[in-house]
Parts: C-alpha cells; structure tokens; sequence
C-alpha cells in the first residue's frame, strides 16, 4: 500500500533491455526498502521514432546499428549476463522483428490510467513476450491478448488500439522527455526533482528513494 506522496517515474522503452534489467533493479530496491507493489508511474520513450508500423528485420536493424553482427553480438552478450543476474532469461534469438513501440505505449497509458497498480505486471508482461518469447510487441493482435489477460474487456481494446486516440500523446511525450535531456532509457525520476539514468544496481536506486522518502516525511511535518 502506498502511504506516502513519494513519486517515483520510470521513462522506458518496451524494446530496450536495459529498461527490463531497470525495471527488475527498481523492483529489487523498492522490495528492500519495504515498499513492494508500490505503485511506479510508466512514462513512455522512443528510442526508434523512425521505425515504421510493422517494425523492420531484426538483423539487419541489429546490424545497421552496431555496425555489424560481430559487434551486436558481443553488446547482447554483456546485456544477456546483466539480465540473467536478475532472473532475465533474454532470448535475443527469437526476435525476429525489432517493432514501432508505439502501441505498446498506447496500451500502457491507457491502462495505466485506468489502473495505476496494473502498471508493474503489465509491462513485465510486455517484455516477457518481446524478450524471452520473442513475440512482435508491435503487434495489435499481441497486445490485445496481453490486455485481456490483465482484465480488458477485448472488444473495447481492440477498438483502441486500431484506432488512432492518445497516439499523438505518446509520441509527444517522448519528444518532451527528449527535450527534457533524456538522451537514454531506463531515466528514472524521484518526487520530480531527481533524475537518475540508466539500469543503476539495486543500492543506488535504494539510496534515491531513501532521499525522496526523506523528503516526503519533511513535507509531511
């Protein structure tokens, strides 16, 4: 139970392994510090705003990027090792499309906004289809079956996410975190003051929500 007016934001990407390894970090921190299922504000970020709807081929993306698969692989490796030392069984291999994210974002604000305790368990859902069972997250059919899982009526989310609402929500908000600074994901935000960027190891995370309960109490005095 949330009992204080602490606030805590996670900026992420659904496609970026780093906000999976963030996530599971923050969850660890939080669950030290007695504040398991406490409630996480999902913002949304881009990291490929120039990717098409139907996503691109995974290799070639892969290799675009890095500069070939030699390097890629070696990047994955380290990210894999990262993962597994929180419970991540990364299958880089079954992802066959690197998605527009977009949709992803969609059906998490607008979860989210309905249910802010959802927020936690639906993105883990997220990142279990796209990074462990390599499923294209880009995908409507996908995500209405994510939705459904966690209590969406499937007509009403199938209306939305064919349709085009919050659409152009998601995309400013990830060009506001941009013009923010926020140059990488996982950037995590405490009572709106303090940024901390990257997937940080679990102490350091707990030092920044000892500093934001600290000024909770203050403010509560």
């Amino acid at each position: 139970m949330q009992l204080s007016a602490m606030r805590i934001e996670a900026i992420v990407d659904t496609v970026c392994p780093w906000c999976y390894i963030g996530k599971k970090r923050l969850e660890k921190a939080l669950t030290k510090e007695n504040l398991s299922g406490f409630a996480i504000q999902w913002r949304p970020f881009l990291l490929n705003p120039d990717i098409p709807e139907g996503g691109v081929d995974r290799q070639w993306y892969l290799s675009t990027k890095f500069g070939g698969m030699e390097s890629a692989n070696r990047v994955y490796k380290s990210i894999a090792a990262a993962g597994a030392s929180v419970g991540i069984d990364f299958d880089f291999d079954a992802i066959r499309v690197t998605p527009d994210s977009t949709q992803s974002h969609r059906l998490i604000y607008k979860m989210c906004a309905e249910n802010p305790d959802i927020g936690s368990d639906l993105i883990e859902d997220i990142f279990t289809a796209y990074f462990l069972h390599g499923q294209d997250i880009g995908d409507r059919n996908i995500l209405v079956e994510i939705a459904v899982s966690h209590g969406a009526d499937r007509s009403e989310i199938i209306d939305y996410l064919h349709g085009d609402m919050d659409q152009e929500f998601i995309i400013q908000e990830s060009r506001l975190a941009h013009q923010l600074g926020v140059s990488g994901v996982p950037c995590f935000l405490f009572n709106g003051r303090h940024a901390l960027s990257g997937a940080q190891e679990p102490a350091i995370l707990q030092r920044m929500i000892r500093l934001a309960r600290q000024e909770d109490s203050l403010l509560l005095q």
